[in-house]
């Protein structure tokens, strides 16, 4: 079955394609040649007549070069297929940047872009090619077994027609089923992703017990499901083994028929069954290979959802920002939700200010971070970033132009070196002691086990909360961006721990613009003033440490 988007998806396939078809018919030539070249031997033998060892050194040649463009075709089809794999996995990469937070699953994104692609390997290199040999190959024989016995001809026709139609119609209730099968996996193999992440808190509630059952019973749907489909799968394969094989026996018949009725001699005769076997013999791969390529057709669905989602348009300004200026004009964003996450904000930081911003949960200020680091872009508005549109970096110059350190960091499962780099690939040792000593984390790094060199465990689940987040800040201090957004980054720390962390950020980030999001007013101790959020809007401005004698003003 040939599935417009999945050509579409592959981009330069259908060359490759074209040139591993090709392979394939001049691989079925040889077998045709090669049945010619035997009924010559056979004949030479019965009859005595001629020297039969310039026949047999033809063989010999024939089959030397079916085995080394078999072996070509194989190679090409490898290579062919870590292309296509690659070039796939980095677009649907690239599109899952710009899948909104509220859709992103993980899980099935995960199984997608490996199961998924992994599925197209075969789809590619082998069902589709062998679709077009089928396409020529069975025509060609059946045109020379009909040159040798009209009985035969006509025979290889209507089986061939049969063998190969048949089954397709079939094929399209398969795919049909094959979608939600492929559903029902995706699902499961999210959740299983998800339960993996959070057993320690399916333990602390005691659900361990429950999520199993429910996976259990989730895993004998998609094995029911399974078992359906196989159950299908085989009547098609029946089909065409039924068709292929009648096919063959009546071919013989007609052959042997017309040898005992002298309408054709032995030679004839070898040469008809050795062109049977050749006729159904691409038909018979054809259906192998639809069940190799089968999961990536019904994969088709969730990797045409990835490639459709539109990636945010980048402009053209390849130079980060000279400063660290923002001006946030009356922009206003909304989630699915029936509110606005922030309505018309307005806010303009000068260059090396730093400016907190409080507010209760759900007033804007995490959505304001997202705003900033564009991920998300605003409904209405306009943000700028030293005077340059926001949505005119190029994505490289946007990263060296502002980090966000949110509040829940991520960290690899590298090494602490390879993490605090992730902006700074090039940073010197000094450079990182220097940016942890700021974000009081040095101490806690040099006592892991092999300190900097030290690979962490997924998320650095070695680490508590507030360790994880001093290294986020240390990793952000690495970037050059002029500017640089906390985004309640001490909220998993003490009080003391905050003071420091805080003091030492005031005393190390001078000429660089900061704003500091917090819940916490202590957080913003160093803040040249601060704004208030409520429902997303200014609620009220001041100067000086919003924990007292600070001078307020409402927002107009």
């Amino acid at each position: 079955m040939i599935h417009r988007r999945l050509l579409q998806l592959a981009g330069a396939v259908p060359g490759a394609i074209t040139i591993l078809a090709a392979t394939g018919i001049f691989i079925s030539a040889l077998h045709v040649a090669f049945a010619f070249s035997l009924a010559s031997v056979i004949a030479a033998l019965i009859r005595g007549e001629g020297d039969p060892v310039p026949a047999f050194v033809l063989l010999v040649a024939i089959t030397a070069t079916r085995g080394t463009a078999v072996w070509g075709r194989e190679l090409l089809a490898a290579r062919i297929g870590a292309t296509v794999r690659i070039r796939l996995r980095r677009r649907l990469l690239d599109r899952l940047a710009a899948v909104p937070a509220a859709e992103r699953d993980s899980g099935a994104a995960a199984v997608t872009v490996i199961d998924g692609v992994e599925g197209l390997d075969p789809y590619y290199t082998r069902y589709l090619p062998q679709l077009l040999v089928v396409l020529v190959v069975p025509a060609g024989v059946v045109v020379l077994a009909w040159h040798q016995s009209l009985a035969a001809g006509i025979v290889l026709a209507v089986t061939t027609a049969v063998a190969v139609i048949a089954p397709r119609a079939w094929d399209v209730r398969l795919l049909r089923n094959g979608r939600g099968r492929w559903e029902r996996f995706t699902r499961l193999s999210s959740d299983y992703v998800e339960a993996l992440q959070q057993v320690p808190l399916l333990r602390a509630f005691g659900a361990t017990g429950r999520a199993a059952s429910r996976f259990t019973a989730e895993a004998e749907g998609l094995r029911n499901s399974t078992m359906a489909q196989l159950r299908l799968s085989l009547v098609e394969t029946g089909l065409s083994a039924l068709a292929m094989h009648l096919g063959t026996v009546l071919a013989a018949i007609a052959a042997l028929t017309a040898v005992t009725t002298g309408s054709a001699d032995a030679a004839s005769a070898v040469i008809i069954l050795m062109l049977a076997r050749e006729c159904f013999r691409p038909v018979q791969d054809l259906g192998t290979n639809w069940h190799a390529g089968y999961l990536g057709l019904t994969a088709v669905d969730g990797l045409d959802r990835l490639v459709s989602i539109r990636p945010a348009s980048n402009g053209a300004h390849d130079q980060p920002a000279d400063d660290g200026t923002i001006d946030v004009a009356d922009v206003s964003y909304r989630y699915s939700g029936p509110r606005a996450a922030i309505t018309e904000l307005s806010l303009h930081v000068d260059p090396g200010e730093t400016v907190a911003v409080i507010g209760p949960s759900g007033s804007g200020k995490s959505t304001l971070a997202r705003a900033l680091e564009r991920d998300i872009d605003p409904d209405h508005g306009i943000i700028r970033i030293g005077g340059i549109d926001l949505r005119d970096y190029t994505p490289e110059a946007r990263s060296r132009s502002v980090v966000v350190v949110p509040q829940d960091p991520v960290l690899f499962a590298w090494s602490v070196r390879e993490n605090l780099r992730l902006y700074r690939p090039d940073a010197t040792g000094a450079e990182i002691e220097h940016a942890a000593h700021v974000a009081q984390v040095h101490d806690v790094i040099s006592a892991l086990p092999d300190g900097y060199d030290t690979v962490l465990a997924e998320n650095g689940e070695q680490l508590s909360g507030g360790q994880r987040q001093r290294i986020a800040i240390a990793r952000a201090l690495l970037s050059p961006a002029p500017v640089l957004v906390l985004d309640e980054v001490t909220s998993a720390l003490d009080t003391d721990t905050e003071r420091h962390v805080v003091d030492s950020l005031a005393a190390n980030t001078s000429g660089r613009t900061m704003i500091l999001i917090a819940h916490r007013e202590s957080a913003c101790a160093h803040a040249n003033r601060w704004i208030a959020l409520q429902g997303g809007q200014i609620s009220a401005t001041g100067t000086g440490n919003p924990t007292g004698g600070f001078a307020a003003t409402a927002a107009r």
